[in-house]
């Protein structure tokens, strides 16, 4: 009994140490958040552009995220987490005061729409650089057999993050103006900087030869693309659901932002010891068909509550997708090398929303809104697939599944 209570005790105590870590990736999620369901509608229908602009301006985040991140794998590595979060957190600040310009010259459409594109670019260097750098961070406070729960728990704080951060956004900009939004943007972000200038800075003590990040991203680069498949599904409901609502003349379209970031978080609470228990692969696997069946409700949804619940099974689905993949792929790589193959890995989920606004945008103005969930889904259907080969790729004599049930 005394054994059970001391162990009780020491999961606490790294819980609660990882969570002070991964409170960095909540401020930089929160932050995001609060203009994401708000910009596209801004974008169409205040500055009057196409939902393709709409949807490639929201996207241009990723290309700074995608640029920043060996940057900011090879910082860790090289200097230890804390000047990357500690970047990432400016460079949000930056862009929420630049949001507030953009918004002040919302009467002259182009000029804004410039400087929404920066301060796109801007928000993807600061979530470039804070990424995968807590979940470092939290590792070396803590060690390298809480891997799987300090992704787990970073995957919390960037979902949970924009399950607050995205409804409070949309209350703020009916009462406020979008101007209200730029302005906490601002102050949370300065805060994460000033929270993690006092924060003690950590490194890994691994004295193994580095390898290369190119070397270390061709390795991680299958479950990332994986991974990427997967992401595919949020990507379109965080970034077109929206629009998709006021095709259908629907209201309450922030309910699908909330559900799906709802039960992704549920997901990673609920199940947290599947990925120890089952191996990433085979979590990779249940959690991938059930994202599949969630957008295939949310497809042939006739009305709100329903398309509601859908969000809620792809977020489920997908909540466990994103860790179970990223265990399997770090333990490729030496541990001098974690911050390199973190930080590769994550690249194929800024790629994946970074291709969903053009993507599904193209798919939308193509063929129409009601086609974005079937092609979303399709594409999870396609990182199914990659997922069953990569499983027995690295168990090419091993008996059939036995997927918990």
């Amino acid at each position: 009994m005394e054994a059970e209570i001391s162990a009780d005790t020491t999961s606490s105590k790294v819980s609660l140490t990882i969570i002070g870590f991964v409170a960095f990736t909540f401020i930089a999620y929160v932050s995001i958040g609060l203009s994401l369901a708000v910009l596209p509608v801004f974008i169409h229908q205040k500055l009057g552009f196409s939902a393709v602009v709409a949807g490639i301006v929201i996207s241009l985040q990723y290309i700074t995220t995608f640029l920043c991140r060996m940057f900011a794998g090879n910082m860790v590595d090289k200097r230890g987490p804390k000047p990357a979060v500690t970047m990432g957190m400016a460079a949000f600040t930056a862009s929420g005061i630049m949001l507030l310009f953009a918004w002040l010259l919302r009467d002259m459409p182009l000029i804004s729409l410039g400087m929404l594109i920066i301060t796109r670019l801007v928000t993807g260097i600061g979530e470039g650089f804070v990424g995968s750098s807590p979940i470092n961070w939290a590792i070396f406070a803590t060690s390298d057999e809480h891997t799987a729960k300090a992704i787990s728990f970073n995957g919390i704080a960037s979902y949970g993050g924009i399950a607050v951060g995205a409804p409070l956004g949309v209350i703020i900009s009916n009462s406020f103006g979008l101007g209200a939004i730029s302005l906490l943007i601002a102050m949370l972000a300065f805060g994460g900087f000033l929270y993690a200038k006092n924060k003690a800075a950590l490194q890994g003590s691994s004295k193994a030869p580095r390898q290369g990040f190119l070397q270390v991203l061709k390795k991680v680069s299958p479950y990332g693309i994986a991974m990427g498949l997967g992401g595919l599904g949020f990507g379109t409901i965080s970034t077109f659901i929206t629009l998709y609502y006021m095709a259908l003349k629907w209201q309450g379209a922030v309910l699908c932002l909330s559900a799906f970031s709802g039960m992704f978080i549920l997901g990673r609470l609920v199940f947290s010891k599947a990925i120890n228990k089952y191996g990433g692969m085979k979590t990779s696997l249940v959690c991938l068909s059930v994202e599949v069946i969630g957008l295939l409700v949310l497809w042939l949804a006739p009305v709100p509550y329903l398309a509601v619940i859908g969000a809620g099974i792809t977020g489920l689905g997908f909540s466990l997708v994103f860790p179970a993949l990223g265990v399997e792929a770090v333990k490729l790589v030496p541990a001098s090398n974690k911050g390199a193959a973190l930080s590769g890995y994550s690249l194929f989920i800024d790629m994946s929303l970074g291709l969903t606004g053009p993507l599904v945008g193209f798919v939308a103005s193509q063929f129409g809104l009601m086609y974005i969930f079937p092609f979303s889904m399709v594409m999870v259907m396609i990182g199914l697939g990659m997922a069953v080969w990569l499983f027995y790729k690295r168990n090419p004599f091993s008996a059939p599944l036995n997927l918990p049930r």
